[in-house]
C-alpha cells in the first residue's frame, strides 16, 4: 500500500499539535523570542525575590524571633541568674544552627556563654580555642551599638574552617551590678548556603549572593565579580540600604549573553543575583511544552511518544541514504543504499540512488573509451551532440611501435595485450603533463591532439619525452625489443562528430592529421619527425634540437616534403622517468 511521505508529515504535525507553528513567520518568531525573554525576566525576578523572602524569613523565624523570647525571658524579673543561665543552655539546645549564646557584660572580660559541643569540638581539633573564637568582644558589641544595628547581624567567615558567621546582640534591661547586659549569639549560616545550592533554578542557572564589596559570600572560597555589569549595579544600592528589585541584559566579560535580576534581603547586607545565559532563556520553551504536555493528558503524551518513534523510523533512512551519497561523492561506486524498503517517497529515493550509482559507474566506465575533447563537447552541448565539425589550428602525434608484429607472433596474446596496455599508459600519461588529448588508440598507435597556446611546443617536447620513458621500459623489458616512431604536424583539422547518426566518433580530420600519420611511418625506431609548420613554431625551445632531414617522399603528397627530427638536448640531469615502476609484463 503506497502512503505518500506527505501524508506521514501531515499526521505526525497533527499528533504534536504544530500545524499553527507552520504557518509562523519571522515577524512571529521575534515575538515568540521577546514573549520567551519576557518569561525567562519573570522567572528571575521571581527566584531572586524567593531567595530574599527564604534569607529574611530564616533569620527572622528561625533565629531572630526565638532569641527574643529568650531575651525577654533572660530579661524577666521572675527568673533567678541560675534559671537565666540554665535559659540560655536549653535555648541553645533548641535553636538551630546556633553555635553560642552569651551573656555580655559591659566592662567584664568574662560573659557567660554556652556554646554548641559539636562545632567546639570541631575548632579544638584544629587547635582553636572555642572560647576565644565564639565569645563577642565588647568592643563590637560597643560598635553594634554606636550604629544601632541591634538586632541586625555582622557577617564573617572564619578563615580557619571557612564557616559563615552571623554575629546578633540584643540588649537587656536587666543589669548586672548595674551593668547594661547583652544577649549575644553567634550563628552559623550553612543553612542558607543550602538553600541557595539545593534552589531548583541553580540546576540551569546561577544565584549569587555579594556583598557591598562585589564578593561572592556564603561559599568556600570568595571571588571577586565586581567586573560584571549588574554587580556593578547592585554595589551603591546595597551600600545605600535601598531594596529596589531590578532586572538587566548584559554581556559577560567572556562574551556570554546574560539576563540578570538582583533582588536584596531586609536582614543582610547582600544582594541575590540570579543570572540565566540567553541560550538557556529561549530554551525555556521546551520545559513550557514538557508542561503542556503533561497537562494535556495521556493522548498528547501517546501522541509525543508516537512521534518520536516515527522521527526515528524517519530519520533511519535518511541517515543511510546520506551516508551512502557522501561515499558516491568520494568516488566509491561499489556501495549500496541497503535495508529501506518502505514504500514511500523515501524508499522511491533510496532505489534511484542506487539506479544512479549503476549509472554513474557505467557513465565512468564509458569515458575511459573516448577522449577528453569528446567529453568536453558532449558537457557543451545543450541539445545532444549532432554531426558536423569545425576548423581548428592544432598540433597532432602520431606513436607507432616498432616489432609489435613480431612481438605478438611470438609471445601470448594476453602477453601482448599487457604490453601494448603498459606502453599505452606511460605514452597517455605524458600526454596529459604536456596538455594534449589521446583522441584515439588504432591497434599499437596512439594518435594525440594538442590545442591552444604553445602546441607545437608541447606536441615536441611531449614527443621527445615518449621515445625517452619508451628507452626507459625497453630497459626493464628488452626481451620485448619494442621501439616507438613519432611524427608530428601541425596545422588546420576539421574537429567534430563524424559517423551515422546512432554511432558517432568525436575525431579530428584532414591533411595535418594525415601528414603526422605519414611522417610517423616514416620515423625510425626512437625518432621523432616534424613537419615545416611545427619547426618554426618551436624556434623558442632550448631544450630540443632540430636536425634537418633530406625531403622525403609521403604517400598521397605529389612533392617530397621537408622534414625534421626532434631530438632531447641532454643535460647533466637524470632523464626523465616514469612515474610509477610497473611489475614486469607476463611474470
Amino acid at each position: 500500500m503506497w502512503f505518500p511521505l506527505r501524508l506521514k508529515f501531515f499526521f505526525f504535525a497533527t499528533l504534536l499539535a504544530v500545524a499553527p507553528l507552520v504557518i509562523v513567520g519571522q515577524n512571529l518568531t521575534q515575538l515568540t523570542r521577546d514573549e520567551l525573554k519576557s518569561a525567562a525576566n519573570e522567572d528571575l525576578t521571581t527566584v531572586a525575590a524567593q531567595v530574599q523572602n527564604q534569607f529574611d524569613a530564616t533569620y527572622q523565624g528561625r533565629w531572630l524571633s526565638p532569641l527574643m523570647v529568650i531575651r525577654n525571658g533572660i530579661d524577666s524579673d521572675e527568673l533567678d541568674v541560675p534559671q537565666k543561665v540554665s535559659l540560655l543552655t536549653l535555648g541553645l539546645q533548641e535553636l538551630p544552627d546556633v553555635l553560642s549564646l552569651q551573656l555580655a557584660v559591659a566592662g567584664s572580660n568574662l560573659p557567660i556563654m554556652a556554646t554548641d559541643q559539636a562545632f567546639s569540638q570541631k575548632l579544638e581539633s584544629v587547635g582553636l580555642d572555642p572560647v576565644a573564637i565564639l565569645t563577642v568582644p565588647n568592643e563590637l558589641i560597643q560598635s553594634i551599638e554606636a550604629t544601632d544595628q541591634f538586632g541586625r547581624p555582622l557577617i564573617s567567615q572564619l578563615p580557619q574552617t571557612g564557616e559563615w558567621i552571623a554575629t546578633l546582640a540584643l540588649p537587656l534591661n536587666t543589669t548586672i551590678a548595674g551593668r547594661q547586659v547583652t544577649l549575644a549569639a553567634r550563628i552559623e549560616l550553612s543553612s542558607l548556603a543550602r538553600l541557595v545550592e539545593r534552589h531548583p533554578f541553580a540546576q540551569r542557572g546561577n544565584i549569587t549572593i555579594i556583598d557591598p564589596a562585589g564578593r561572592t559570600v556564603l561559599v568556600d572560597e570568595q571571588d571577586l565579580i565586581i567586573e560584571r555589569e549588574i554587580v556593578q549595579a547592585a554595589l551603591p544600592l546595597i551600600v545605600a540600604g535601598v531594596r529596589a528589585n531590578t532586572l538587566q541584559a548584559y554581556t559577560r566579560p567572556d562574551g556570554t549573553d546574560v539576563l540578570g535580576a538582583l533582588a536584596f534581603p531586609d536582614w543582610f547586607p547582600w544582594a541575590v543575583v540570579t543570572e540565566l545565559t540567553e541560550a538557556k532563556a529561549y530554551a525555556v520553551v521546551n520545559a513550557i511544552t514538557r508542561q503542556i504536555l503533561i497537562v494535556g493528558g495521556l493522548g498528547f503524551t501517546l501522541a509525543s511518544i508516537g512521534a518520536l518513534f516515527f522521527a526515528r523510523q524517519l530519520t533511519g533512512p535518511i541517515l543511510k541514504i546520506s551516508s551512502v551519497v557522501n561515499q558516491i561523492g568520494s568516488g566509491e561506486l561499489s556501495v549500496r543504499v541497503e535495508g529501506v524498503k518502505s514504500r514511500d517517497e523515501i524508499g522511491h529515493l533510496a532505489r534511484r540512488v542506487n539506479e544512479m550509482i549503476d549509472e554513474l559507474r557505467e557513465r565512468i566506465e564509458l569515458m575511459k573509451f573516448v577522449s577528453h575533447g569528446t567529453v568536453e563537447a558532449i558537457q557543451s552541448a545543450d541539445e545532444g551532440m549532432s554531426r558536423g565539425g569545425i576548423r581548428k589550428n592544432v598540433s597532432v602525434i602520431f606513436t607507432d611501435i616498432r616489432g609489435y608484429t613480431e612481438f605478438s607472433e611470438r609471445v601470448a596474446p594476453e602477453v601482448v595485450i599487457e604490453a601494448l596496455n603498459e606502453y599505452f599508459e606511460e605514452q597517455t600519461r605524458i600526454v596529459e603533463e604536456y596538455e594534449g588529448d589521446v583522441d584515439k588508440f588504432i591497434g599499437d598507435a596512439l594518435v594525440a591532439v594538442f590545442e591552444g597556446d604553445r602546441m607545437e611546443e608541447r606536441a615536441v617536447e611531449c614527443a621527445v619525452h615518449i621515445t625517452d620513458a619508451m628507452n626507459v621500459l625497453l630497459e626493464r623489458f628488452p626481451d620485448y625489443n619494442l621501439h616507438v616512431g613519432i611524427g608530428v604536424a601541425s596545422g588546420a583539422v576539421v574537429m567534430g562528430a563524424m559517423g551515422a547518426a546512432s554511432r558517432m566518433d568525436y575525431t579530428v580530420l584532414g591533411s595535418t592529421v594525415n601528414l603526422s600519420a605519414r611522417l610517423c611511418s616514416k620515423a625510425e625506431p626512437d625518432q621523432v619527425l616534424i613537419d615545416t609548420a611545427t619547426k618554426d613554431a618551436c624556434a623558442g625551445l632550448d631544450n630540443v634540437a632540430f636536425e634537418k632531414l633530406d625531403a622525403i617522399e609521403l604517400k598521397g603528397y605529389a612533392d617530397p616534403v621537408p622534414t625534421f627530427a626532434a631530438t632531447q638536448i641532454k643535460t647533466s640531469a637524470s632523464p626523465p622517468q616514469p612515474d610509477k615502476q610497473p611489475a614486469k609484463v607476463g611474470e
